[in-house]
């Protein structure tokens, strides 16, 4: 900007916390006006005393005080002052044109770099002078244009901000109906999964011991005890037929969970007791609405002693029976 007596809106400063952009465009407004009305009856002062009578004659020492208070320049450079005040007063206060400068904004900076060099040009000719009114009216009008654009942009993002305000409304009421619809679909999911598990009822273990010839005979004597036989009935009037995995967990006397490889023992994740290891998985054919028996037998590589064996049965993570059994010490151990 060309260095001038002249205040600027981008040089401004706020007077008093309470100030507001309003109240510094009203002042800024009236000062433009004032100096607008000077340099009107001003230029007035001077075409009223050229076409005086005597004008030419007796009073060309007025004309020449007048051209010295007011040149060409002087009267420019107003012009010029009162543009760039008009242009702070665009600029100054839209964000949106802080950024990187638009096509219009870099030929309006053109058009004032080649002002202020005429201005500053102290040789400069009646040419060069006319010159740069031309430009300063030129310059005029690429202010009323960005005026325009600024108006066009205000009016947009406006638009832009109703539209974002009514689509994360939009958003919000998305995302409760989905968290609703989640919580529905996993209420749904887990009753329909706790409705399809088995029961099992009527549990029998019993200890048996294997003769030589393949015959079994039932014992309760630990030492003499290969195996023990599980027996219960499983049923649900929901669950659809179809295969179903069983998973049961042998407990000795001492606490120990029973395990053997040829049982496909190992761990599994119950709803309500946390990670367990399994002694047996039991796979089971089931058929809806019926009642079905299942038996298998639990050998313990270790052996079995005398004490308490509790049999625990899970299906779907849930336990659905649950048995004990108490093996007696013999005479000889």
């Amino acid at each position: 900007m060309a260095n001038t007596n002249y205040p600027s809106a981008s040089s401004q400063t706020t007077g008093s916390p309470s100030s507001s952009p309003n109240g510094n465009n009203t002042g800024r407004n009236v000062l433009i006006g004032l100096l607008v009305a000077a340099l009107l009856g001003t230029w007035g002062y001077i075409l009223w005393s050229k076409n005086a009578p005597g004008g030419t004659g007796s009073s060309q020492t007025t004309n020449t005080e007048v051209a010295t208070a007011m040149s060409e320049s002087d009267s420019l450079r107003q012009m010029f002052n009162l543009a760039e005040m008009r242009l702070d007063s665009i600029t100054g206060a839209n964000n949106s044109l802080q950024g990187e400068k638009t096509a219009l904004q870099k030929e309006i900076e053109d058009r004032k770099s080649e002002i202020t060099r005429i201005l500053n040009d102290k040789n400069a000719t009646a040419s060069d002078l006319q010159r740069a009114r031309h430009l300063i009216g030129e310059l005029n009008g690429q202010i009323g244009r960005l005026e325009v654009q600024v108006a066009q942009l205000k009016g947009e993002n406006m638009e832009l901000t109703a539209r974002n305000t009514h689509l994360t409304a939009e958003k919000d009421i998305l995302s409760q109906n989905l968290d609703t619809r989640t919580k529905e679909n996993d209420d749904l999911a887990s009753t329909v999964d706790v409705g399809s598990t088995l029961s099992a009822s009527g549990m029998s273990i019993t200890p048996y011991k294997e003769k030589r010839n393949g015959k079994e005979k039932q014992t309760n004597f630990a030492r003499k005890v290969d195996k023990l036989r599980v027996a219960f009935n499983v049923e649900n009037r929901i669950t659809t037929s179809g295969p179903a995995d069983l998973y049961v967990v042998v407990t000795d006397p001492k606490g120990q969970v029973v395990q053997n490889t040829e049982l496909s023992s190992g761990s599994m994740t119950t709803r309500q007791d946390g990670d367990r290891n399994f002694t047996a998985k039991v796979p089971v054919e089931y058929e809806q609405g019926t009642r079905k028996g299942v038996t298998f037998p639990i050998r313990n590589p270790e052996g079995f002693i005398h004490g308490d064996y509790k049999i625990e049965v899970y299906h779907n993570g849930f336990k659905i029976g649950e048995g004990i059994r108490s093996l007696r010490k013999g005479i000889f151990g």
